[in-house]
């Protein structure tokens, strides 16, 4: 796929990475030249620099051949405009922009052709927020994304000693959690995944396991992988009120006990007018040990560091944790630190690119892709797409899972069937789906949702075609 980047900030640069180990043709501009080289030193991709609006540019960088565009500027008004551009003068097919403001929306009118065309809004704000979000619902888990408009999750769990799973095969498991629809589909050991998943494969300590289960009952089966019953976050601190922590804040306050620690005191004024008076809002620095013991982070269920200082982050959240924060969490902007810090002291490390780059893939992949998770800081992913066709025209309608063509640790893991309608067409709110989870004897038929783990990015394209109809199929 020919794809044309504008911006090669930390967003850019993310998804420039991401879809270049995917040997797609990918150009991206922007106005610092000495950026643009730094990425073509590092990645194997054209640059072009110049600003990215103007129709000039936009030819040097060859957008006549471009299957998609996708801004990300640093300014929304950037993005909007090369949309715009691309749409009315180029007829570039998908056109995806990086917006920060939320009153701009996927499907709305200003969005539509006739507006500034617009096919998909991406926000890693926004992705973040709901990344955390989760996390604060269910601490036990590493992450939790959802499938097939919310019926399946699939929850990454660390085994931990005196987990009632632990030291057991995985074809025990029906027995030792009577109820329980839950069907592993990965388990990484030593930052390795395990090869041939089978009943006989045993679960040690450390392991990273990917679950898929029904949504009702991600927190049954987070139960199932802990020594201790559920403990709901009570207390959370924030540290860092931007753009990230700002709108968490917003979106978790009267849920918990609030705090948000900011160091400029004008943003303090600030978030003190945004914010209800039920939530606390303390001008200092959160690598302050004092500071810290004063505000009893000891106490917090949660404590998450979202500044923009990786180092601080970082810093913050190792204090934090010795000082008897029960989980932390640390924003960081460099992959590099992220895979460092991931699973030692500091519980969980987000990416802000990684949390969006699913968003982004869901367009390049091939097949009828309703949604995308990237995982293991890119290295992995979870599919899911329609199954279409028939028996004759597709690779997956009418056969079992043990006879579909995998490449080795592709797993299927679920199924959602009734989220579409004989003819094809989305059912409606009154649906009741079907989630079935996976085994060797289900039959895929005409319509299932197919959830997918694939343990490495290099598999996809095998995954992918197994979606595609042939050219036969007129539905």
């Amino acid at each position: 796929m020919n794809i044309i980047i504008l911006g090669a900030g930390r967003v850019g640069e993310s998804v420039a990475e991401s879809l270049v180990s995917e040997k797609n043709d990918i150009t991206v501009i922007d106005t610092d030249p000495q950026r643009l080289r730094a990425l073509q030193d590092r990645l194997d991709l054209r640059t072009v620099a110049g600003n990215g609006i103007q129709p000039s540019v936009l030819e040097a960088a060859g957008i006549r051949d471009a299957d998609m565009l996708i801004g990300c500027a640093a300014a929304d008004e950037t993005n909007l405009v090369v949309c715009k551009v691309a749409h009315d003068v180029f007829g570039v097919p998908t056109r995806i922009a990086r917006l920060r403001s939320p009153e701009f929306e996927t499907g709305t009118p200003l969005m539509a052709a006739e507006g500034f065309a617009v096919d998909q809004v991406i926000c890693p704000e926004a992705s973040v927020t709901a990344y955390v979000r989760k996390l604060i619902e269910y601490p036990e888990a590493l992450q939790v994304m959802e499938f097939a408009q919310g019926q399946v999750s699939l929850i990454v769990v660390r085994a931990v000693p005196g987990g009632r799973l632990v030291g057991h095969r995985l074809g025990e498991i029906p027995a030792l959690v009577p109820g329980l629809e839950a069907r592993v589909v990965a388990i990484y050991r030593k930052d390795t995944a395990l090869a041939d998943l089978d009943g006989d494969t045993l679960i040690k300590v450390d392991d990273e396991v990917f679950v898929l289960a029904p949504t009702a009952q991600v927190r049954d089966t987070l139960q199932a992988w802990h020594a201790r019953e559920h403990r709901p976050v009570k207390r959370v601190m924030l540290a860092g009120g931007g753009k990230v922590g700002l709108r968490l804040a917003r979106e978790i306050h009267g849920l918990y006990q609030l705090k948000v620690v900011e160091t400029e005191r004008q943003r303090c004024d600030y978030l003190a007018t945004q914010l209800p008076p039920s939530t606390l809002v303390l001008h200092g620095d959160a690598t302050d040990e004092d500071m810290l013991a004063d505000e009893n982070v000891s106490d917090m269920d949660l404590f998450a560091a979202l500044t923009d200082d990786d180092e601080d982050n970082i810093m913050a959240c190792l204090l934090a944790k010795r000082m008897g924060a029960r989980r932390v969490l640390a924003l960081i902007n460099r992959k590099a630190y992220a895979d460092l810090v991931q699973g030692t002291q500091i519980d969980i490390a987000i990416s802000p690119a990684n949390a969006v780059i699913g968003e982004l893939l869901a367009y390049v992949r091939r097949g009828d892709v309703e949604a995308v998770h990237s995982l293991r800081r890119g290295a992995a992913e979870a599919i899911e797409a329609v199954a279409r066709g028939d028996a004759k025209t597709s690779k997956l309608v009418g056969r079992r899972v043990d006879q579909l063509k995998l490449p080795a640790g592709v797993q299927v893991g679920a199924l959602v069937r009734g989220l579409h309608r004989p003819d094809g067409s989305e059912a409606g709110a009154d649906a009741t789906p079907q989630v079935i989870m996976a085994h060797h004897d289900t039959v895929i038929e005409a319509l299932d949702h197919v959830i997918v783990f694939v343990p490495r990015k290099r598999m996809v394209r095998e995954v992918e075609k197994l979606f595609q109809v042939s050219a036969t199929f007129l539905f």
